[in-house]
């Protein structure tokens, strides 16, 4: 979801007087929006709650967002998850990187993905740019 359409919600359920936390990445568009109570990840768009595959990480991201909602003392609170995506901080500049010799080979892989979904060829250019 998107970071700004989800903390301005969670700015109108506030106003309502329901209490929201959200889980998330983008820290700077989140604390700009002021969202009430926000868990920051600081993990790849898409993965809030940790590693796929990981519920273990997953669920104790949820248990510290709903133990931020219950404690957090003033509006426009951010805690910074305890997690790590990986060790190396080199991890930001590689994620979703495609190397010029795997294009190929990945563009096989996404339109073979389409055709057993019964989707045109062609229809994803995410790698074209």
């Amino acid at each position: 979801m998107c970071h700004q359409t989800v903390s301005l919600v969670a700015r109108y359920l506030e106003a309502a007087g329901i209490p929201t936390v959200m889980i998330g990445s983008a820290l700077d568009i989140v604390e700009y929006c002021g969202t009430p109570r926000f868990l920051f990840s600081d993990f790849p768009l898409g993965n809030p709650c940790g590693h796929p595959w990981n519920p273990d990480m997953q669920t104790r991201t949820v248990e510290i967002a709903l133990g931020l909602l219950e404690s957090a003392t003033g509006p426009r609170t951010t805690l910074r998850s305890p997690f790590e995506w990986k060790p190396d901080p080199g991890w930001r500049e590689r994620y979703n990187r495609v190397r010029a010799e795997d294009r190929e080979r990945l563009l096989a892989i996404g339109e073979a993905r389409r055709a057993a979904m019964g989707q045109p060829p062609g229809q994803d250019t995410r790698l074209s740019r």
